[in-house]
């Protein structure tokens, strides 16, 4: 696979699991956990299209991203 078929992979990915991070904290149905793990699942798979495109300014902003989910998991589990 080129670096253009693992960027598409991971921002489809990435984005699904974005989505349905912010659908499940928006709910308030209790599942912060799994929340959490699928916005660091989805800040690491923004992370990697970040460093195959050598956009470095989106791969700080998922490191933000990433340290934003630990903290919500430590806080939630």
């Amino acid at each position: 696979m080129t670096n253009r078929d693992w960027t598409t992979v991971f921002e489809v990915i990435g984005s699904i699991s974005a989505m349905a991070y912010a659908l499940l904290i928006a709910s308030n149905t209790g599942n912060e956990v799994l929340g959490f793990s699928l916005l660091l699942i989805s800040a690491l798979l923004f992370a990697a299209w970040g460093w195959l495109d050598k956009r470095w300014t989106f791969l700080l902003l998922q490191a933000f991203y990433a340290g934003s989910a630990i903290i919500g998991l430590v806080r939630w589990s």
